[in-house]
């Protein structure tokens, strides 16, 4: 079978047209074409799509230059060839200024048409490589842009949700039990819980979530969700999974991971309204030099590639540019807050992985997810979290500049039985060490704080207790030193906002590590 080939032939003489076809078919073109030698015509065959046009440059009717003239006041950026027996240098010279990519002469035809129509496709393509990669690039620098901003919203927000949420849990345990009071707090705290969401889905599009990765495996968190999504999607849709054997590891948080399945299958879902097939694809791909030329984002190596393709409405062209971007929906008014799509472009993108989309209106899309392989194969065993409200005796020393948010951690850690020294800044903070040092078990400290931040009081801290523990608390992960932070174990992260319950959690597990390591 030949290459595909779309040939809209400009040409007054069907003999010269079917001599043209004759050449490419001997160079192993399947060649689909029309010949056209009238102006109302043309346009009209315009509306289609061709990989080439190759014309003769005089005709009775109109000639080869107002052709190409119409071509190019369309916009379409087709490669033109012209074939004529009359053309001069100068004439010749005249139409490639217009727009025209190449000129050869019936004398030469034999010769030089098929050279020149593998020239001027070769150079098509890349020509389309290159614009891909500037749409990509400049979609890249939006997208930061916007996601640094949404960081930023999402970290401000993050302490005042945090602080409501305090607020909340205090409330609700001075209450009385089962009482009307005590309803309105827990109604107070699930709607903070859903902001929280929000901002969440904020950080994960401007990159600056906090994962917490490991060696997962993409098939074993599929086969988890699918009884999930079958109840999600119900009866009318089909789910179909193919899961490659001898999937490698990705080096991923599973929990973001599953929220791209998530939203990846509902949106598919919310394409396919009465009712269609969804299927989910795992590979290892290998990424090469040549695919990195089309992927702005895409380094050489191998990749886990998930692949999730629906029989859906499909989507235009226009709006296929736009998917990604936060609240950008073409859902109903409260049918979306037009953060899903955004939210699983901007985990792929903090997980170092790309996205590929391809979409035909009214025949469906397929998304395409890359992630990276991690360095081994075998993924660590999930672990179920701790769930029980653990209380302890210790001392704490908080750093937190919010008002709210440092009251409201300091009165919860004092409800669970701790001790508790408040500070405003890193700096104040560290005085405060100096007089109370040997009592201290632990320190709280915020990231971002002013005069002193997080990390750098941990430091000074450090230097006169060097085992002591620490808890950084942060609404976003974009310092480097934070990362460094994590692979210690006498330090923990805890995101905000938090609930007591996590924060009781997070305690207990750094302390008690603490204190099994001293009975070693």
């Amino acid at each position: 079978m030949g290459i595909p080939l779309r040939v809209l032939f400009i040409e007054d003489s069907a003999h010269d047209a079917k001599l043209h076809l004759h050449l490419l078919r001997q160079a192993n073109y399947a060649v689909e074409y029309e010949r056209v030698d009238r102006p109302d015509v043309l346009k009209q065959l315009l509306e289609k799509s061709w990989d080439l046009i190759i014309s003769d440059y005089s005709m009775p009717h109109f000639s080869g230059t107002d052709a190409l003239r119409l071509i190019r006041q369309l916009g379409l950026e087709t490669p033109f060839i012209f074939v004529s027996g009359t053309m001069g240098e100068e004439t010749a010279v005249d139409a490639l200024r217009m727009g025209a990519q190449d000129y050869v002469m019936k004398a030469n035809l034999n010769r030089l048409l098929i050279p020149a129509v593998q020239r001027e496709l070769r150079e098509a393509e890349e020509q389309r490589k290159r614009r891909r990669l500037e749409q990509q690039l400049h979609q890249l620098r939006r997208f930061e842009a916007v996601g640094r901003l949404a960081g930023g919203v999402a970290h401000d927000f993050n302490n005042v949700i945090a602080a409501i949420m305090g607020w909340a849990e205090i409330g609700c345990s001075e209450a009385p039990l089962d009482g009307l009071l005590q309803d309105r707090f827990l109604k107070i705290r699930r709607q903070a819980e859903r902001a929280a969401t929000l901002t969440r889905q904020l950080l994960a599009f401007g990159r600056q979530q906090l994962l917490q990765p490991r060696d997962t495996n993409l098939n074993e968190l599929l086969q988890e969700e699918i009884s999930l999504l079958k109840n999600i999607l119900g009866d009318r849709h089909e789910i179909e999974l193919n899961l490659a054997e001898g999937l490698l590891a990705i080096r991923a948080d599973p929990g973001q991971i599953e929220k791209v399945i998530m939203n990846l299958c509902l949106n598919a879902r919310d394409a396919m309204p009465n009712g269609g097939h969804l299927a989910i694809t795992t590979e290892n791909i290998l990424i090469g030099v040549e695919q990195q030329r089309i992927h702005a984002y895409a380094c050489p190596g191998r990749y886990v590639r998930l692949s999730v393709c629906d029989t859906g409405v499909g989507i235009d062209q226009d709006t296929l540019e736009q998917i990604f971007e936060p609240f950008f929906t073409t859902k109903e008014d409260g049918n979306g807050a037009g953060l899903g799509l955004a939210t699983v472009y901007g985990i792929i993108q903090q997980h170092n992985g790309f996205i590929e989309v391809d979409s035909v209106k009214g025949s469906g899309t397929t998304i395409r997810v890359y992630l990276p392989a991690a360095d081994g194969v075998q993924p660590v065993a999930r672990q179920t979290p701790k769930v029980e409200l653990q209380k302890g005796t210790e001392t704490i020393l908080v750093a937190e500049d919010d008002d709210d948010v440092r009251e409201t951690t300091r009165q919860i850690l004092e409800n669970l039985g701790y001790k508790v020294f408040a500070a405003r800044n890193g700096s104040e903070a560290f005085d405060l060490f100096l007089e109370v040092q040997s009592s201290v078990d632990l320190v709280f400290l915020d990231v971002i704080m002013p005069v002193l931040n997080g990390p750098e009081a941990a430091v000074r801290i450090s230097a006169i207790k060097p085992h002591l523990a620490f808890i950084f608390a942060t609404g976003y992960d974009t310092e480097s030193h934070l990362r460094n932070l994590r692979s210690t174990k006498k330090t923990a992260i805890l995101r905000k906002p938090f609930d007591a319950r996590q924060l009781a959690n997070k305690l207990r597990e750094v302390l008690d590590y603490k204190e099994n390591i001293r009975g070693t």
